[in-house]
């Protein structure tokens, strides 16, 4: 327990500050600038699609409905791979969190390996995946926007104050109830994993794979793939792992491989892009990993970087930790232990209401559907905005904890379920 409580001090700082770059990321930063850039099937879109993808805060579901309302607007297919490589891997509250946690060398490393496996997959999709399977969903905005918001809150004549007011708002609510909601459950699961890790597995476990680094990273790929690991919670599994003896190539292994590949994003990536695709997109993620990790492990043994010396700092519970963190860690630990217990309260709350809300439907001019696919807050708005960008629709509210829509209006289902399908999910009367 005291390893657990020593890595969520440490962390909490970084994820707090993390969450609010998170969060003001998304609501200051216009969506249309994503679209603006990446519509052509040139390197240029695949470099700014990466460029793009890495500061964003998405987990490898929530990036899903993300890449594909980008490919409806007209991103290329080798635009949208990079996005779908990229994105996972990092954000700036999980870039913050390795800093915090791993130190400086594995704070830099991380971004730019998930930007150099971006742009191999982008341009291999560009090249190579060039097949009929999946195009259906790439198609020219039709520039209806009817249903649109004002994205800046400066010049679309709305009061800029009030704009900015409620952007600022829109930020915290986002960053400190949304994105917690979404990894919160996650996060902790991977700060328990890493303090059983520490406590039940002996010292130096993995030294075994000291001289030979593609064993490690084969070990820790089979593990890493299928698995839904975000980039923020994967980061204790690793330092807890490299501190038995793994080594620190293969804890980059687990960073990338963990958070961007796992069955529900291959299955979607394959339905949409196609199977070129997701052999390009799997293969420059194992590949990119597997690259980098032996680079790390040469910089490392070669003596030239110390990547494991700040773990010691950031992970480690063994040499007088006990009462050594300060008052202000302490403060965030509390603060983030509040947040996470509100974003779990929460989802009983959401449901308690759809469930009457349900009960009473039956007198109301509303239709109700169930979605499937959606894991995140990110999965539920992205499909409540298709869904109201939809002709015919007057209002439309998507409830994640039951997988229901509700739908009045005019609309047909089948341009309801073509829009739910664009965006990753499966609509269900």
């Amino acid at each position: 327990m005291q390893e657990i409580i020593h890595l969520i001090n440490e962390m909490s700082p970084y994820l707090l500050l993390g969450f609010l770059f998170a969060g003001l990321l998304h609501s200051f930063v216009p969506s249309k600038l994503y679209h603006r850039y990446l519509s052509k099937p040139t390197f240029g879109s695949v470099v700014n699609a990466a460029l793009l993808g890495i500061p964003l805060p998405l987990c490898s579901c929530g990036v899903i409905p993300t890449a594909m309302s980008l490919r409806r607007e007209g991103a290329s297919k080798g635009a949208t791979t990079s996005f779908l490589i990229a994105t996972p891997q990092t954000g700036v509250d999980s870039i913050l969190a390795t800093y915090g946690m791993m130190g400086l060398p594995f704070a830099i490393v991380r971004p730019v390996a998930a930007l150099c496996t971006a742009l191999f997959g982008g341009a291999a999709a560009n090249i190579f995946g060039k097949e009929n399977e999946g195009d259906a969903t790439a198609k020219v905005p039709d520039h209806d926007h009817h249903h649109d918001h004002c994205d800046c809150g400066c010049d679309c004549g709305c009061d800029d104050h009030k704009a900015h007011r409620n952007k600022l708002l829109e930020a915290l609510h986002y960053a400190y109830v949304d994105m917690i909601a979404d990894i919160g459950k996650w996060l902790l699961i991977g700060l328990v994993v890493a303090g059983l890790i520490t406590v039940l597995i002996p010292d130096n476990a993995f030294t075994l794979f000291q001289g030979n680094t593609l064993a490690s990273m084969l070990l820790v790929l089979c593990i890493a793939v299928p698995m839904y690991l975000c980039a923020t919670g994967s980061i204790p599994i690793a330092v807890a792992l490299m501190l038995k003896g793994l080594t620190p190539g293969a804890g980059l292994v687990l960073l990338m491989a963990g958070p961007a590949c796992n069955f529900a994003s291959m299955l979607v990536v394959k339905k949409v892009l196609g199977t070129r695709s997701l052999i390009i997109y799997l293969a420059s993620i194992v590949v990119g990993a597997v690259g980098f990790g032996y680079l790390i492990d040469f910089l490392h043994f070669g003596g030239y970087v110390n990547f494991l010396g700040s773990l010691q700092v950031a992970g480690s519970c063994g040499h007088g930790c006990e009462g050594g963190d300060s008052w202000f860690a302490w403060t965030c630990t509390a603060a983030l232990l509040l947040l996470v217990l509100n974003a779990l309260l929460l989802p009983k709350l959401r449901h308690k209401r759809a469930a009457a809300e349900t009960k009473h439907v039956e007198n109301m001019n509303t239709k109700v559907y169930h979605i499937e696919g959606m894991n995140c807050n990110h999965c539920r708005t992205a499909a409540e905005k298709a869904l109201q960008g939809v002709e015919g629709v007057t209002s439309a509210r998507v409830v994640l904890e039951t997988k229901e829509a509700f739908i009045e209006g005019t609309a047909s289902e089948e341009d309801l379920r073509k829009a739910v399908e664009s965006v990753g999910f499966t609509l269900v009367p």
